[in-house]
């Protein structure tokens, strides 16, 4: 059975939008020919992918089952291409999770892995949306279950995290805080919790009752929020720059130690050589510079730090050590 590339890439497309108007829209056909062609894929395998009802579009079981696959299908078929056509375009990263500076530690390994084109997704969601959609092809950030089918990611750096106090905080000037005793202050977020994961696992773990949004306008902005506020705090990984904010302190945390887990995320199937090495550079560089170090004892993760099943071709299993 020979599958026909048009066909799988509009299934997938439309797999992905749940809407045939988007979807036809965003492959540049009538909306007619969309439904033709996902019409004669369904009749070559002999199976309904799509239920087309009153409330709309969803996936059956078998479109389900064949979705991924699909995917790795249309994403071999555009490498192929590329290398005959002699293609040779930068790999195309997004990162978010602007306020705790993923830049910071892409920059350590951009030089060894080869062009990027990088630019700024929202939060996850708006990541795994631009890679299933192939408007990218990696997203480095922090990465938390569920992920869509599909999807691969590895841990890349698991960074310890600060409190940043104003001054006029009563625990300001301890030299070191545990997290349950922030449990009377206010956690201040850069924007709603069911947003961000590890803000609101922090809270529920070292029982932070009261929280409050902030306006995601820069570090700066948000920090100086911060320091207006003195039964407030806010997280930042500890190798985070402080913008020069008066009335500021940053205290570590111990007993446990939070860590915030920075990983790079990718689309099975995608075929673009700069993955490989974008990927093997933050291997070599976590290695280098001991960024997977991880002691259960010590430290606090919100989940446990399991290596991916999937890595792109060639690539070594990453080691981890135990921390300090």
């Amino acid at each position: 059975m020979d599958l026909d590339v048009a066909q799988v890439r509009a299934f997938v497309r439309t797999a992905e939008e749940l809407h045939f108007g988007r979807a036809a829209a965003a492959l540049g056909i009538s909306q007619q020919a969309l439904s033709k062609r996902i019409a004669r894929l369904e009749s070559l395998l002999g199976a309904e992918l799509l239920h087309r009802g009153g409330n709309g579009v969803r996936l059956t079981e078998a479109g389900r089952r064949f979705l991924p696959p699909a995917r790795q299908a249309v994403a071999a078929a555009d490498a192929a291409v590329a290398a005959v056509s002699g293609t040779d375009r930068p790999l195309r990263v997004d990162v978010w999770g602007h306020l705790y500076a993923p830049l910071r530690t892409l920059a350590q390994v951009a030089g060894r892995a080869g062009e990027l084109a990088l630019g700024h997704g929202r939060d996850l969601p708006s990541a795994t949306a631009a890679l299933l959609h192939g408007d990218i092809d990696a997203a480095f950030g922090r990465v938390h279950p569920p992920l869509p089918a599909g999807l691969a990611h590895r841990l890349v750096r698991l960074e310890p995290v600060d409190a940043v106090l104003s001054t006029d905080h009563p625990l300001a000037a301890e030299p070191a805080l545990r997290p349950d005793q922030l449990s009377d202050s206010t956690l201040l977020a850069p924007g709603a919790l069911d947003r961000l994961d590890f803000l609101r696992r922090f809270a529920d773990r070292f029982g932070v009752r009261r929280t409050a949004t902030g306006v995601n306008l820069g570090l700066a902005h948000f920090l100086a929020e911060v320091a207006g506020e003195p039964r407030a705090f806010a997280l930042v990984p500890a190798d985070v720059p402080l913008p020069d904010v008066p009335g500021l302190r940053s205290v570590p945390l111990v007993d446990p130690t939070p860590l915030y887990a920075w990983s790079l995320l990718w689309c099975t199937g995608n075929g673009h050589p700069g993955l490989n090495d974008l990927a093997a550079a933050c291997a070599e560089e976590a290695g280098r510079s001991r960024w997977l170090e991880y002691d259960p004892t010590r430290d606090w993760l919100p989940e446990p730090p399991v290596l991916p099943a999937a890595l792109p071709p060639g690539l070594p299993p990453a080691h981890r050590a135990d921390r300090r």
